[in-house]
């Protein structure tokens, strides 16, 4: 077989995400990304965060990467990062890494883009983002990705964990009957120091431990472990003084947040089936604030003939 060969797309390049007059916590821009993306077997996503002599906002902020969808306008979430407290990305050559091959759908052509940090502070971050187009033999030649939920704006736009709210995460999916294969990709994150503790003082939803579930048809079907991802081992270790070695629930400051790929049942083609995000019982007594689950689920349709993208409805 040929050897697989990559074009390089340059996007942002040092832009800023900052709070205060005349500044924004998000920049948006329109990039050229190639017409022809059935020959595209991935797709990598590449986050520089430049920050030298610990000059930008020395915090651990929630941050994030859209595509625009050009038919609906809806931005959807590519991936999703936690800054490194005082330090940007410098120890990693190219900065962090995520695959997004799941949107290459949308990433072709002219295509809008946003970057995102949750930063309440003028030096803020400053970002270069490029993308590694890898072409060879695809899986499949042609996919379509839509949004389950998205309850991702920020950590505090997640969802309430322990307490009522209003946030639909019961939806029906419908998926095209020429789809070969389909699955969830989802990316979560907690955020909250809310009580009771769990045991050594782990408050929801940043510290606490939890197994989430996804229902399929009213059956639990898939489940997220938000447990200990070694956050001590992060080849990003010069964040002192951040508190940035005690592990999270399935984050960590300076990394990416894992994307969780659940594959559907084949069973499932050309039928309208439920979906439902579950979270572990908890009751948050309201002592110490909220806490919250930052979200974003999509669903993925692959086929080798042209498809469309899956239908999601309340």
């Amino acid at each position: 077989a040929p050897a697989d060969n990559t074009v390089n797309i340059k996007t942002f390049d040092k832009v800023k995400n900052a709070f205060g007059d005349g500044l924004s916590q998000s920049a948006e821009g329109t990039f050229t990304f190639p017409a022809d993306v059935t020959a595209v077997k991935t797709i990598k996503m590449f986050i520089k965060n430049e920050c030298p002599n610990k000059t930008c906002d020395e915090w651990d902020r929630y941050a994030n990467v859209y595509v625009k969808n050009k038919t609906t306008g809806e931005w959807y979430e590519i991936g999703r990062f936690i800054t490194p407290y005082w330090v940007g990305t410098e120890k990693l050559p190219r900065g962090l890494e995520i695959d997004v091959t799941d949107f290459k759908s949308l990433l072709s052509g002219n295509t809008e883009l946003k970057i995102y940090t949750e930063t309440w502070l003028a030096k803020g971050r400053e970002y270069s983002v490029d993308f590694d187009i890898v072409y060879g033999t695809p899986d499949y030649k042609y996919s379509a990705v839509v949004p389950v939920v998205q309850y991702n704006k920020s950590s505090i736009d997640g969802v309430p964990y322990g307490k009522a709210h209003t946030l639909a995460l019961k939806k029906n999916i419908q998926l095209p009957t020429n789809t070969e294969k389909a699955y969830l990709r989802t990316t979560i994150s907690g955020w909250g120091h809310a009580k009771p503790y769990d045991a050594g003082s782990r408050g929801c939803a940043e510290w606490c431990f939890r197994t989430h579930t996804i229902a399929i048809n009213n059956s639990n079907t898939f489940q997220h472990q938000l447990g200990a991802l070694g956050c001590s081992a992060n080849p990003i270790n010069n964040q002192s003084p951040g508190n940035w070695t005690p592990d999270r629930a399935g984050w960590c400051p300076g990394m990416a947040v894992p994307t969780r790929i659940d594959v559907l049942n084949n069973s499932l083609i050309g039928s309208t089936f439920s979906y439902e995000y579950k979270f572990q019982n908890w009751t948050n007594n309201g002592t110490n604030g909220d806490a919250f689950y930052a979200i974003s689920s999509f669903v993925i349709a692959k086929s080798n003939t042209p498809i469309s993208a899956p239908v999601v409805t309340n």
